[in-house]
């Protein structure tokens, strides 16, 4: 049975994850990582730290020595860590949000980079402009922060999160020809939104990444 590792900086992303790879990979095994210190250190120092960088890469040697087939990486903050560890290890280690920024990529030339952290706006915006430059193509980027979301979400108030973030998409958003959501988390808040409330597609990463593990899981049972 081919094993899937997924390295969680929040115990919350842990059912939403389960629930995707029980629809998209039945019959793949699951192993969840959780980490929070990556996305607190992270958060605390406004940047991603070296010490971070390198506990990560620890992290992801661990779950192939786990017995982990590819191992995806659910958080964006540390994405650029993620990069590196790409270029140590010989098994698989994904990025949840590279997908994603090929399909906003491919979509259209404004693109909307959504987020409740700073932390996370960065390297998702960087790393849609890295997917366009590898592309050809030119592509203007819209940021924005949805100020307060992050904080209430801690907080337990998921409702003034959905809200803030909900705001930030049909209203910050406008004249957009794609919309990136930085965060794993904000996901949820496009079912609590009325039909027509979005003026362009709007990409996640938890699906789409997922999709991408099924893909080269696929690939390496050839």
């Amino acid at each position: 049975m081919q094993t899937l590792a997924l390295l969680h900086t929040s115990p919350t992303l842990s059912p939403m994850f389960n629930e995707l790879t029980a629809r998209i990979i039945p019959g793949v095994r699951v192993l969840h990582f959780v980490d929070e210190s990556l996305i607190k250190n992270t958060i605390a120092s406004g940047k991603l730290e070296k010490s971070t960088m390198r506990r990560l890469i620890d992290l992801v040697g661990s779950t192939f020595d786990a017995g982990a087939d590819v191992t995806l990486v659910t958080c964006s903050s540390i994405g650029p860590a993620v990069d590196v560890a790409i270029q140590l290890h010989d098994q698989p280690v994904l990025r949840v949000d590279r997908p994603m920024a090929e399909a906003a990529v491919a979509t259209g030339q404004r693109i909307g980079v959504l987020a409740t952290l700073s932390t996370t706006l960065k390297p998702t915006a960087d790393l849609v402009r890295r997917v366009a430059e590898e592309q050809g193509k030119q592509i203007e980027i819209v940021e924005h922060i949805c100020e307060g979301a992050f904080d209430a979400v801690m907080a337990g108030d998921g409702a003034t999160h959905d809200r803030i973030v909900g705001l930030g998409l049909t209203e910050a958003m406008k004249g957009m020809d794609a919309i990136v959501l930085a965060q794993a988390s904000m996901a949820r808040v496009l079912a609590t939104l009325p039909e027509g409330a979005l003026s362009a597609p709007v990409f996640s990463s938890p699906e789409l990444g997922v999709e991408r593990a099924r893909d080269v899981l696929v690939a390496l049972a050839k």
